[in-house]
């Protein structure tokens, strides 16, 4: 039987300026703002060492 990952919502709240930046970045990106905001956060973990790397990650994602 797979795993269930369970999804937890919450209520962020950014200043204006910022939110543009982000939906800016999520356009050149090809993702939907909450999709890019959690890749931001899921790269910072990563990179903080504090979430292991996933296995099936291409090498672009990796850098």
């Amino acid at each position: 039987m797979a795993k269930k990952e369970t999804v937890k919502s919450f209520v962020l709240r950014v200043d204006a300026e910022t939110m543009e930046a982000i939906e800016k970045w999520a356009a050149d990106e090809f993702r939907s703002t909450n999709g890019q905001l959690q890749w931001i956060i899921a790269e910072a973990l990563r990179k903080s060492g504090r979430m292991k790397k996933k296995r099936n990650q291409s090498a672009e994602e990796k850098e």
